[in-house]
């Protein structure tokens, strides 16, 4: 015990020193739902961390559609390295703000560990099928994981993770939950930034834009322009690296200094003062906020929408619209583990936490297995 109480007061006493009085100390956090006693030498965000890692939901992510499906070849993001550069980008800004890094990196691995195969066309369909016992959302979900259907201790059901880090989850679930803390913020940003930056990439990788139409959307013109003046003669695909590393550049040092600015402005000195507070403090300029719609709309309609997209997506929801109706007939093929929670939580629950447990591949793979789902 002696052990436990000078590690956590070497780390309160280091969180004092490096943390900003509106971040989330690790002394103020709310604990667990089942209580459990003090590492001796990590503490409990990034206890949480490590869990998240070790979790089979976080390995799965490997082989899950972040935007575009295997088929498109594997140069593309998947929801695993689409989560690590959030957590980079979101670790870049926390520091910056002095904000709880360990707090940060814990929400940032988990804020996807929800999704079905897929991506956002498995949810969909997972969504619809599920209409009659709840429906589908992924945000919600991640929760059901981590406190429910993970079983890697024997003392209790899930990950037990910190309250800070359910709480992060939770808000993405209830938008009208009062302004979370700045880490939470910040997680949502880097999201939002990984995407503008990084869909765009793999979309032109993919042959499904060209540079030149791209350069039409100002926030990458205005990268192109500032890469140009300072290197001449680079061929394509340089320039097309060095200007993701510029917009990143740029937007992660936007959302810095006018996140900075409306702290100053709003005397925000606690993480409850945070909660209180009647609108989003981390967020980018005005101006930026402006290109970055444009940035967005522009991917919506030529990459999200892009019929080579939407063609691998039709044959996803058919595949996993046809895994849904055969395990809900032959619910004794299910895993033991998914059949010990039916009487609990119905049929088509047990076979929705099984579909969205899978990877891309393996619910294609299951399509092979039972022809007679197929289209």
């Amino acid at each position: 015990m002696g052990h436990e109480l000078e590690a956590n007061s070497r780390l309160a006493d280091r969180e004092a020193i490096l943390l900003a009085p509106y971040a989330m100390h690790s002394c103020d956090s709310a604990g667990r739902e089942h209580a459990e006693l003090d590492h001796p030498y990590r503490g409990p965000f990034q206890r949480d961390r490590d869990r998240i890692v070790h979790s089979s939901a976080f390995r799965r992510l490997a082989h899950k559609t972040q935007v575009f499906t295997g088929q498109f070849g594997d140069y593309h993001r998947s929801r695993l390295t689409h989560t690590l550069e959030v957590a980079s980008i979101a670790r870049t800004i926390g520091r910056e703000l002095r904000l709880n890094e360990d707090l940060i990196e814990a929400l940032a691995l988990m804020h996807d560990v929800g999704h079905p195969p897929f991506g956002h066309a498995g949810e969909k369909v997972l969504d619809a099928c599920c209409r009659d016992c709840g429906g589908f959302d992924h945000n919600r979900h991640a929760v059901r994981i981590v406190t429910l259907l993970e079983q890697r201790y024997p003392e209790f059901p899930g990950l037990n993770l910190s309250r800070e880090v359910l709480w992060g989850q939770q808000t993405r679930i209830e938008k009208s939950i009062v302004q979370p803390l700045l880490e939470i913020q910040v997680v949502d940003a880097a999201d939002s930034i990984a995407y503008d930056t990084h869909d765009a990439d793999d979309a032109l990788e993919l042959g499904l834009l060209d540079l030149e139409t791209l350069l039409g959307v100002r926030l990458w013109r205005e990268a192109a322009e500032n890469i140009r003046s300072k290197y001449l003669g680079l061929d394509t695909s340089t320039l097309r690296r060095a200007v993701i590393h510029r917009l990143i550049e740029t937007l992660v040092s936007d959302l810095v200094e006018s996140t900075r600015e409306r702290l100053e402005q709003s005397h925000i000195s606690s993480p409850t003062e945070v909660g209180s507070h009647g609108e989003r403090l981390v967020a980018p300029s005005e101006g930026m906020s402006v290109r970055k719609r444009e940035l967005e709309a522009f991917l919506f309609e030529r990459v999200y929408r892009h019929p080579k997209v939407l063609a691998e997506r039709t044959i996803a929801e058919n595949a996993l619209s046809d895994l849904f109706s055969h395990y809900c007939q032959n619910s004794d093929q299910l895993p033991s583990k998914f059949q010990a929670r039916l009487a609990v939580d119905g049929t088509a629950r047990g076979v929705c936490d099984y579909l969205s447990s899978m990877t891309d591949r393996f619910a294609l793979s299951l399509m092979e297995d039972h022809p007679g789902t197929k289209h």
